[in-house]
């Protein structure tokens, strides 16, 4: 049961004066919790912060008001000037002065009548805004406030500035977040008194009053203890919520998998190369974790291209040499069909038997496949989505392999557990994630890194070119088929658009046609699985030299021939998407070249991907460079794709205190697994707050 306490804060914002359904409805476009299908509460509006401050200390007289500066003037009013009778087009003007000039207070679409009675002649009064320059005579339209000198102390000095929307006015967002603060309740203090000492942090109500209500513009930065103290409280919700889930997933035992090492040993006589030390060294820890009664919860993260899937496929062979099945998940078929192409012919050397499981298998075959897994003889699977339905039933399911995570959400991942009887859980990522992401993404799992290359792998030489020097690539592209490579050419949009102005993957593809004939394919992710797929295999066959594509290249397409990628408005993707992307070449034996495209001059922020790109193919780097340029909510996807959306916590100014956060709860659930004592009581509390209330029902689950 939700603490009562909480009560106030879970009414729905309609609750609140002058918050109707119209008010509520713009309301949820502004708070940046995940609303899903239910409507906003009153405590979803507490973390609506300020992204910047109005400081209207500045009193500088009208002489010395800079263009385009926000102050605050003192003046007397001189005289009124309204607009002529019939023509609403002018304005209306009030004179007023001080002893540096007079101004012009502008209005459009005035209440003369209400002007008069706020600003008579001769009156003093305290006007504030934004000062503009109009023919070289100082204006201010239409001031954000104006109170009689009398009454100066009404002005909110400092002004905290929040993000908008359509038809939300500042006025309105403010009246309801100052309703929300005044129904927060005297909360139990759930943060050890050591780390509030340590890092200087006020009381949580006291931290979102500062920050709502500054005193100064500091108190609204994150650099502040205020901030910085919801941010820790954030960490905290979320890294107790991640070890309980792990805490959990542990108490549903698996069991002890251990192999003799036969079907490995001639899986490896198979392979056409030798493992690199950081395979062998994850693959040591798998193992290890495998042989253990507890349930393996291990990320194996690993550059474009460093092999992860061999080493999941050995995984796969200790869970088959334990008699067990082994089931591999991955976002696309594309990428599925992929992974069949690598593992089936290697396991069929040891004498195991794959199938493959997506949407488009039907029929008498879809009857076979699930028949061959619920019986037993298929060891190995690998599939889509397709693999969480409910009638697909296993015979002994020991080990689940889940690639590119972070377009699974937790719920997909516990439905996968719930296919066996609690099977070993490994899961692959080939985007680079800095460690500090790790810990907020990943803090219930074990973490094994791939750092190099594959013996063979090329290095790949990365160039910038402007779009106006493109005929110059397209005579380089034709010298390059001729010696019989293969290209990639990656365009952003499907078809063109109207707001726009891009080339679309359509329209190049026909513009390439005119140079290159029946040698440009295409492939997009609005085509149906089949065309996509025809469409990879005439490239993969020779049929077509240039392959046309949107960003569904991007995961796990092997040709191993293909060693040209062109990237058209290189500065409208990310780091780590321009990093994956580039991936697909340099996997064969010749030099590869990626070429970003891009429209000049680019801005700040695409310029240093750019830079980034030439600079190095470190996946982790480039990983790290795209935190500090774009923050943590693009880097893992979205937050529907169960990545951590933070409501508080800016992972660029706060990740110092995410490792004390993890720390902090794995000692906590040591000594109180239950959340019993008075601070395990509180965190619950916490948990509510924060929108973790699923970590609370696993409590009661048990």
């Amino acid at each position: 049961m939700r603490p009562a306490l909480l009560d106030p804060l879970f009414a729905p914002a309609t609750s609140l004066e002058g918050v109707g359904p119209k008010v509520v409805a713009m309301l949820e476009n502004v708070v940046p919790a995940d609303l899903g299908a239910r409507e906003a509460r009153v405590g979803d509006l507490l973390f609506v912060l300020p992204h910047s401050v109005i400081d209207r200390r500045s009193r500088p007289g009208i002489a010395h008001a800079a263009e385009g500066q926000i102050v605050t003037l003192e003046v007397t009013v001189a005289r009124h000037q309204p607009a002529p009778r019939g023509n609403r087009s002018v304005p209306y003007r009030v004179y007023a002065f001080d002893e540096t000039g007079e101004i012009a207070l502008t209005f459009f679409h005035a209440n003369a009548a209400w002007l008069e009675k706020i600003m008579p002649v001769g009156a003093d009064i305290v006007v504030s805004g934004r000062m503009e320059w109009f023919n070289g005579r100082p204006s201010m339209v239409h001031p954000d406030h104006i109170t009689s000198a009398e009454e100066t102390d009404s002005l909110p000095l400092v002004e905290p500035v929040y993000p908008l929307t359509a038809g939300l006015s500042p006025k309105t967002l403010r009246r309801a977040i100052g309703q929300a603060l005044g129904r927060l309740p005297v909360l139990p203090e759930w943060q050890e008194g050591e780390i509030l000492r340590r890092q200087t942090f006020p009381a949580f109500d006291l931290a979102l009053k500062r920050i709502h209500n500054p005193m100064d513009p500091i108190d609204a930065s994150p650099k502040n203890a205020a901030w910085r103290r919801l941010a820790y409280d954030e960490f905290l919700a979320g890294q107790v919520a991640l070890a309980l889930v792990r805490a959990r997933t542990r108490r549903l035992s698996g069991r002890a998998l251990q192999g003799d090492g036969r079907l490995e040993a001639k899986i490896r006589a198979a392979l056409p190369y030798s493992l690199t030390a950081s395979q062998e060294q994850a693959l040591s820890e798998i193992h290890a974790d495998l042989a253990r009664p507890e349930r393996m919860l291990r990320l194996l993260q690993g550059d474009v291209g460093s092999g992860k899937t061999v080493v999941a496929l050995l995984a796969m062979a200790r869970a088959a040499e334990a008699g067990g099945q082994a089931a591999l998940m991955a976002p696309t078929e594309i990428l599925a069909r992929q992974h069949l192409a690598t593992i089936a012919p290697l396991a069929e050397q040891a004498g195991l038997k794959t199938a493959i499981l997506t949407g488009r298998e039907k029929g008498r075959e879809r009857t076979e496949i699930l028949a061959g897994l619920a019986d037993g003889p298929i060891h190995f699977v690998v599939g889509t989505h397709a693999l969480f339905q409910e009638h697909v039933t296993f015979h002994d399911l020991v080990l689940a392999i889940v690639d590119e995570q972070h377009r699974f959400g937790v719920h997909q991942r516990l439905a996968m557990t719930a296919k066996g009887d609690a099977p070993d859980m490994l899961v692959m990522t080939a985007t680079p994630i800095p460690r500090t992401l790790v810990l907020t993404a990943f803090g219930d799992m074990d973490v094994s890194r791939l750092t190099e290359k594959p013996a063979g792998r090329r290095p790949i030489t990365t160039v910038t070119l402007p779009f106006e020097r493109l005929p110059e690539l397209v005579g380089r592209i034709r010298t390059a088929i001729e010696e019989g490579q293969k290209i990639y050419w990656i365009c952003p949009l499907v078809e063109e658009s109207e707001e726009i102005k891009l080339m679309s993957a359509e329209d190049r593809a026909a513009a390439l046609r005119k140079e290159f004939g029946d040698a440009v394919g295409l492939i997009h992710g609005r085509m149906a699985g089949r065309d996509k797929d025809a469409a990879m295999l005439a490239f993969k066959n020779g049929e077509t030299r240039i392959l046309v594509g949107t960003t569904v290249i991007e995961v796990g397409i092997d040709v191993p021939d293909a060693t040209i990628i062109v990237i058209e408005h290189a500065e409208r993707f990310g780091l780590a998407q321009l990093h994956q992307l580039r991936g697909r070449v340099g996997r064969g034996e010749r030099a590869s070249t990626c070429v970003l495209l891009y429209k000049a001059p680019p801005g700040e922020v695409a310029r240093r991907r750019l830079e980034v790109m030439r600079e190095t193919e470190d996946g982790f780097r480039i990983a790290e460079e795209d935190l500090k340029l774009r923050g943590e909510g693009e880097l893992l996807g979205t937050r529907q794709s169960g990545a951590p959306g933070f409501l508080v916590a800016r992972i660029e100014e706060h990740a110092d205190m995410l490792e004390t956060a993890r720390d902090d709860a794995r000692l906590l659930l040591s000594r109180d697994p239950e959340l019993t004592s008075p601070r395990g009581e509180a965190i619950r509390i916490l948990l509510y707050l924060f929108g973790r209330d699923d970590a609370v029902r696993l409590l009661r689950a048990g």
